[in-house]
């Protein structure tokens, strides 16, 4: 059961699990099912547990499977961000609606990324390195250990710090090239005034969007892999 309430937790907030087209009761199953499968290996060196120590052995899994899986949503949600800037930039923002199923709020990019990198975590089995990553937690944080909290608040510090440089390298060439198209229509305007450049910035932003987008796709994978990685390395920092 202890097992299980960690692995649930992390499946309920870490992605790609978290996404919502995976029934409540199916990601229960799942954390149920790999608790039984880690479960022997935890089985040697556990200490019966009273009522309320068990209840609090409850709380503490609950809330160290939490923190794990939100150090993964919080590096995995680098693309996401990186995508509203590009959102932001190409002029898709006033487009902005609410997907229930990912639970994001955002214009076209930010949805397309988010999905993307997901189906790209899924493709290249990066969620097996996730949930041993997952396993190996139990060995650094034993059954009613609790985490650390100066190492987890620490890591999501810097998971947050990771996240906005992250975005803003995915998505930097693409931004260059529109923030120099803002310039060229500022210098046309400010050369010719009657001309009214800035009414030409929004269909020519979209345009040099949908065409130069495709080369931020291109280093998707890569940077799926670096934030899996990353990942990795935040939760042996946080149960290290």
């Amino acid at each position: 059961m202890l097992a299980a309430v960690r692995m649930t937790a992390f499946i309920v907030v870490a992605p790609p699990f978290s996404y919502n087209a995976f029934p409540a009761r199916i990601k229960a199953m799942l954390g149920v099912g790999l608790a039984l499968a880690v479960s022997p290996r935890l089985v040697e060196g556990y200490a019966a547990l009273d009522t309320a120590g068990f209840f609090g052995a409850l709380l503490l899994e609950l809330v160290t499977g939490a923190a794990l899986g939100f150090l993964v949503m919080l590096l995995f949600a680098a693309v996401q961000a990186a995508g509203g800037l590009i959102d932001l930039f190409g002029g898709f923002q006033l487009a902005q609606a609410f997907d229930p199923q990912s639970m994001v709020n955002g214009a076209q990019f930010t949805r397309l990324f988010h999905v993307a990198a997901l189906a790209l975590l899924i493709a290249s089995d990066g969620y097996q390195l996730v949930l041993a990553g997952l396993f190996r937690s139990f060995d650094a944080v034993p059954l009613g250990g609790g985490l650390a909290l100066e190492p987890a608040v620490g890591q999501m510090t810097d998971g947050l710090t990771a996240m906005f440089l992250a975005a803003v390298q995915i998505a930097g060439p693409l931004l260059v090239v529109l923030f120099l198209a803002d310039v060229g229509l500022g210098l046309l305007t400010r050369a010719a005034p009657a001309l009214n450049a800035f009414a030409m910035g929004f269909p020519l932003k979209i345009l040099l969007t949908l065409t130069l987008a495709g080369t931020v796709f291109v280093a998707l994978p890569a940077v799926v892999s670096a934030l899996v990685r990353d990942a990795l390395e935040s939760m042996r920092a946080v149960t290290g």
